[in-house]
């Protein structure tokens, strides 16, 4: 057979194929017509669709369960239309097929105002089980439908698939290096409101974002205080971001005390939990160190070493990201140089090195020492901010873009502190955007955000 021939009946299968395994249409299923334990059909709340919702009962293992069809097995979409008009929370476990996962539905403002809850599932061919259980005394929220779809198309995620460390940059799957640009949320303590259905929508949607970082503190009110809270918290957002098709990286925000080894025990707890339920997905970035302060390079080294084989047993894939000297700063604001690190390597592989910097208070040192730094070790910029270290007071706009010309020129991906409307200047709401927003556009953006949202939407050569 000639050339020409061969590929016409190649070009012919592929289509063929292709045509066998058409997308998941979006299908609604509404709660009024699924399985309810411990519960009421009702229609006294504005807004719902088909006939009612569902009211659970205020007591633990309150259920909704449906029963949904796939035309083929694979990844799939669970969207969740939901009210709920206090000011609590109403987590849900939500079981598919008996896997289970935790999500939170946050009050909505009202019992007319009705929220979306999305996660990212693997469903069998044919007829699945989905139950949502109310996991406290309060009972679930008034659960509207659940809506079967596809995960979204032309997303960063699938443009470039799994990441990898090849050389000292950041590659996609097809080993082409790549540069990927977003936003840090705040310490989800504090503004975990702001990480909301519409916010993240307009994250993915309107900023284009590729990645989200998941900023959990350990301290200052954060993991320690409640384990289980703030760990089921960063399974929902990294739920949300690959629903959307962004990376994730999961920050483990360990600052003050800046030995990240005063923390490794609760480190090994918190990654082994990720690794294990999320190692099948390949839109995650592990930051195992925030900013390490206060020791030295040696004592960075030797916690990487203790923390990396315990991700790695459960998941050999995901890039990880390790905190240098100094609060990430390459060792910069202790008077040192990425030479420390070159000259004595985290002994494992698919890693970067951090570095952070604050444009108003970090001149022409930093941005050489990075510029340096990029060409021998890889770098990933997972915090930055247009003011000073404080993350406060006035913006230094030229030397941010000088910042974001060396990144673009050497494929530095890089993140912007924050996603928040905190009252300082480096949060990119203004103050009482959160909740309700809106968060798409500039009406509620100070002028740091408008600055960063305009370099955010600026895409990659994917």
């Amino acid at each position: 057979m000639f050339r020409s021939a061969r590929l016409a009946v190649l070009a012919a299968i592929v289509a063929a194929s292709l045509q066998a395994v058409p997308a998941q249409a979006a299908t609604t299923y509404e709660a009024e017509n699924a399985t309810v334990s411990q519960g009421a059909v009702e229609s006294n709340h504005a807004g719902y669709s088909g006939s009612g919702f569902v009211n659970y009962d205020n007591i633990t293992g309150s259920y909704v369960e449906f029963a949904i069809d796939a035309a083929t097995a694979g990844q799939a979409t669970l969207t969740l239309r939901y009210a709920n008009g206090t000011t609590t929370n109403r987590p849900m476990s939500i079981a598919v097929n008996g896997a289970t996962s935790t999500r939170d539905f946050p009050g909505t403002g009202a019992w007319t105002t009705w929220q979306e809850a999305t996660l990212t599932t693997t469903l069998n061919a044919g007829v699945n089980t989905v139950r949502a259980t109310a996991t406290t005394a309060n009972g679930g929220p008034n659960l509207d439908r659940l809506v079967l779809g596809t995960p979204s198309t032309g997303t960063p995620v699938q443009a470039n698939g799994q990441l990898r460390v090849c050389g000292v940059r950041l590659c996609n799957e097809q080993g082409k290096q790549i540069q990927l640009r977003g936003m840090s949320s705040h310490g989800l303590q504090w503004y975990y409101q702001c990480l909301n259905t519409a916010s993240l929508d307009a994250l993915a949607g309107d900023w284009k974002a590729d990645v989200l970082r998941i900023s959990m503190y350990i301290q200052e009110d954060g993991y320690e205080t409640n384990p289980r809270l703030f760990t089921d918290r960063v399974h929902n957002l990294i739920e949300q971001a690959t629903a959307r098709g962004m990376y994730a990286i999961v920050d483990w925000h360990m600052l003050s005390p800046g030995n990240p080894a005063y923390n490794l025990a609760r480190a090994k707890t918190f990654f082994t939990e990720i690794a294990q339920r999320h190692n099948g997905k390949n839109n995650l970035l592990y930051e195992i160190a925030n900013e390490p302060n206060g020791v030295s390079w040696s004592t960075i080294r030797t916690y990487a070493h203790d923390l990396i084989p315990v991700i790695r047993q459960y998941d050999p894939d995901t890039p990880i990201l390790v905190g240098t000297r100094a609060w990430s700063s390459l060792g910069v604001s202790d008077g040192a140089t990425e030479a420390e690190i070159v000259s004595s390597p985290v002994n494992a592989t698919n890693i970067m090195y951090t570095f952070h910097f604050y444009a108003a208070s970090h001149g022409t040192e930093y941005l050489n020492t990075l510029s340096r730094a990029a060409d021998r070790i890889p770098v990933f910029v997972t915090e930055f901010g247009t003011q000073t270290s404080s993350g406060d007071g006035s913006n230094n706009f030229t030397r941010s873009q000088q910042y974001l010309d060396l990144m673009a020129q050497k494929k530095i991906s890089w993140v912007n502190w924050n996603y928040s409307d905190d009252e300082r200047s480096g949060a990119v709401f203004t103050q009482g955007t959160c909740p309700g927003g809106p968060f798409a556009g500039t009406s509620r953006l100070k002028p740091a955000g408008v600055w960063i949202r305009d370099r955010v939407r600026t895409p990659d050569d994917f």
